[in-house]
């Protein structure tokens, strides 16, 4: 979630806070009591605030505490049933189990539409009956574990969450000596549905030499004459002042580690990302300093790792040299170079300046990164933020810049009025490189930027201010867009958040897909996660969520909604439905071609009745009415449009509105018709989930969504993302980073689960360096979060 925002006093780590609910209410992966240790406390401050007394009172209010009672006594009533209840006591043991999918059928006409194969596969998933050969959730014991192989025993079921029961995926640790073409590609999961549940047997490759990689450039060929016919000419951008050093090139492998998992949730293809190439740590980071020493201008990370054959990416361009790099230089020359390209962000200069010519211009974006004093920063944080500066920047020739929000914690110092007290600030807290791009803020300003009195909140579980990070991170991006017209576009990044493959693609591709989304069904599909093994391709998936739409007895959302209490903006929302929805025309092309106000890479999910702790963190609201409408998608990394700040800014201001942090962007795209999309980005899982239960699990809110009774958002739900290689408590992603990066890790084949210090101790030098294995790992492009320490030698710091 706020991954940005260090533990004290987040209620999510151990703060006061955090003992008044008993441990219900963390939202973040070191929240957790396995993430909870001395090296969390060592990487950041001590909480300042004093600790609160609890108020008895507390338990009759609206907030989460009597709640926690109502449950206590609910779940020891049902207990009781059970255990003194024959028929139920004989029934399946697992009474957290998600209520069952519905069981309709797609019409003969709708699913005649649907591609090959994808239709049997979404029928029989809503068709789900139990049978003798199935848990009561639906989910057949897992025939992919070795131990259940045809002629042997079969394991007792264990005790815990159902997904200790589907074996563990091995295929992401397969190195660049196992390499295939991508045609000869064949994955270890998931399978074709007739397997049955059961994982590939892929033959094991073994290659004798290793692989080279090459050059990879996902940036437009601007030279080329189709670019040059449509678009201003691009000037190259260097590093340095003199215009001799040129940014350097990510390296890549073509093809993919044989047996290696396709992505559970979400899609390549979808977006045009490219899925035939895979990235080591040396072609990825070695242009930025991985690898050589501090005294060579490197990190001196890396130097300890398995590094065969690495040397192939600094003979073009040599080992750079990153001493007394200024990046706001940098990117300040190579936008003054190009910016004959970009819209300015003054409608009526850029319509006078597109009218002079027919080549177009385009907008551009910043990426706000979140930061905080105490922070701490390492060799590995100064690779990956290079790496995103040089290629969404200079690379691109200036279409986006990248800034850094610094939340400076303590009230008392004045950063807007002492030049000297901001830079002491920045001094201690920021690497000399990335000064003149961060921009510090305080709660204190943002009293002073939101004043007066905010009104009444229907739930504040944490307790927090409405001021404050925690519950409010928008107030400080919504003043950076005011101070920053230039920029169309905003992405809210976080600092332990990192990418596999150019930042360049990643960003350009969202931003392009979301362009062509429809608004036809927008919500309904951004709702609901992408399955493609069971839902088919992107058609397929459309149908499907229109059918469940319409036969839940739901009309889709079209524009701005309203409800009981809902006060108007200053200019109406007139002006926020394109042309192309005007009436008398194909509904399917309303919002085609427009660029989405909000791309969001979770969900967007109902947060009424989900469960979800912070569903009813809503303030300002006349409480005569019920709760107005709410979505959110959870880890607030995200696009904004300036459009929709500005209208997040006004219902701030004027309004005193404002709902919990990952509430408050999706909610006001809601209320005021903007266009808001869910990015189904690649998501990888650590055991072999039969695809009904990702759907069962992900998908079992009301009527197949994310949102609602049943969502995967719920405290008692959140577990099932453990596995997963994005989210905010999920253990997988940081276990395959460090494997990646060459690092030793636990391979958390324990019982109980944990993928951190249960199992054995593999990969690092001596396993990577030994002929007989496959050597180090090639990963294709993907988002891994949260990323909390990198170099092992960080956990003992």
């Amino acid at each position: 979630m706020l991954n940005f925002e260090s533990p004290p006093p987040s209620p999510r780590r151990n703060s006061p806070i955090m003992e008044k609910v008993s441990n219900l209410i963390l939202r973040k992966s070191d929240s957790f009591s396995s993430i909870l240790s001395k090296k969390e406390e060592a990487f950041l401050p001590m909480a300042l605030k004093p600790k609160p007394k609890f108020r008895l009172k507390a338990l009759l209010s609206h907030c989460l505490y009597r709640r926690v009672v109502i449950w206590t006594l609910v779940a020891i009533v049902l207990l009781s049933v059970t255990l003194f209840n024959p028929r139920i006591a004989h029934s399946h043991r697992n009474v957290l189990d998600l209520v069952p999918l519905g069981k309709g059928e797609i019409p003969e006409s709708k699913a005649a539409k649907l591609d090959s194969g994808a239709s049997l596969r979404v029928q029989d998933s809503m068709r789900h009956e139990e049978s003798p050969k199935e848990s009561k959730d639906g989910e057949k014991q897992d025939e992919g574990d070795s131990s259940n192989a045809k002629g042997s025993k079969k394991k007792p079921k264990k005790n815990g969450p159902h997904w200790l029961d589907y074996k563990h995926l091995d295929g992401y640790y397969n190195g660049l000596r196992s390499l295939v073409s991508f045609s000869e590609y064949k994955p270890e999961y998931p399978v074709p549905p007739e397997a049955a549940h059961a994982t590939a047997d892929v033959s094991s490759v073994h290659n004798t030499k290793l692989p080279t990689p090459t050059p990879y450039s996902p940036q437009p060929d601007y030279d080329s004459s189709e670019y040059k016919a449509k678009y201003h000419k691009v000037n190259k951008c260097y590093l340095d002042p003199e215009d001799k050093v040129p940014v350097p090139d990510v390296w890549a492998y073509s093809g993919v580690p044989q047996g290696q998992a396709k992505p559970a949730l979400g899609s390549y293809d979808l977006f045009g990302l490219r899925e035939d190439v895979c990235f080591d740590r040396f072609g990825r980071y070695g242009p930025y300093g991985l690898g050589y020493s501090v005294q060579a201008g490197g990190t001196g990370e890396g130097t300890d790792t398995e590094n065969e054959g690495s040397s192939v990416i600094w003979e073009k361009n040599g080992q750079i040299d990153w001493d007394g790099m200024d990046w706001a230089d940098a990117q300040e020359r190579c936008v003054k170079a190009n910016e004959h390209r970009f819209n300015t962000g003054n409608e009526t200069r850029d319509a006078e300046t597109a009218a002079q010519s027919q080549l177009m211009k385009i907008d551009r974006t910043a990426v706000v990164i979140r930061t905080y004093v105490g922070f701490k920063w390492t060799a590995h944080a100064l690779l990956n933020f290079r790496a995103m500066i040089s290629e969404l920047n200079i690379r691109s020739g200036g279409e986006y810049d990248v800034h850094f929000l610094l939340h400076v914690r303590d009230p008392e110092t004045p950063i807007w009025a002492d030049p000297s007290t901001a830079q002491r600030v920045l001094d201690a807290n920021v690497p000399k490189e990335f000064h003149g791009i961060c921009t510090l803020w305080s709660e204190p300003q943002m009293k002073l930027y939101y004043p007066g009195s905010f009104g009444e909140t229907f739930e504040n579980p944490s307790n927090g201010d409405i001021h404050g990070v925690y519950r409010s991170a928008h107030m400080p991006l919504q003043h950076f867009a005011n101070l920053h017209p230039e920029y169309a576009h905003f992405w809210n990044w976080e600092m332990d958040m990192r990418w596999v493959g150019s930042y360049y693609e990643l960003f350009d591709r969202l931003g392009k897909w979301g362009a062509k989304q429809s608004r036809q069904g927008m919500w309904e599909r951004a709702s609901k996660y992408y399955i493609p093994e069971l839902h088919g391709n992107w058609d397929n998936f459309t149908e499907l969520v229109d059918h469940e739409t319409r036969s839940a007895g739901r009309r889709p959302i079209m524009g701005p909604v309203i409800f009981a209490g809902k006060t108007n903006l200053q200019h109406g929302e007139e002006g926020f439905m394109p042309a192309s929805c005007a009436t008398g025309l194909d509904p399917n092309m309303c919002g085609v071609g427009e660029d989405a106000d909000l791309i969001t890479l979770n969900p967007l999910f109902d947060t009424n009745e989900s469960g979800w702790v912070f569903a009813s963190d809503a303030t300002g609201y006349d409480q005569r009415f019920q709760q107005p409408p709410r979505r959110c998608a959870i880890v607030t990394a995200s696009r904004l449009s300036r459009r929709l700040l500005s209208v997040m800014h006004e219902e701030t201001w004027r309004l005193h509105h404002s709902m919990f942090s990952e509430m408050f962007p999706p909610s006001m795209a809601l209320h005021h018709g903007l266009k808001a999309v869910y990015a189904p980005h690649p998501v990888y899982l650590d055991r072999a989930w039969p695809v009904e239960a990702i759907e069962k699990n992900f998908n079992g809110g009301r009527d197949h969504t994310s949102g609602g009774h049943g969502s995967p958002f719920d405290l008692t739900n959140e577990h099932n993302h453990k596995g997963t290689s994005w989210y905010y408590n999920s253990e997988f992603a940081g276990l395959l980073w460090r494997r990646w990066l060459g690092y030793p890790q636990y391979d958390g084949r324990g019982d109980g689960g944990g993928r951190a210090g249960e199992g054995t101790l593999r990969g690092g030098r001596v396993e990577e360096a030994d002929r007989d294995n496959s050597g180090r790992l090639c990963l294709r492009s993907m988002l891994v979060h949260p990323i909390k320490w990198e170099n092992p030698a960080e956990w003992d710091n």
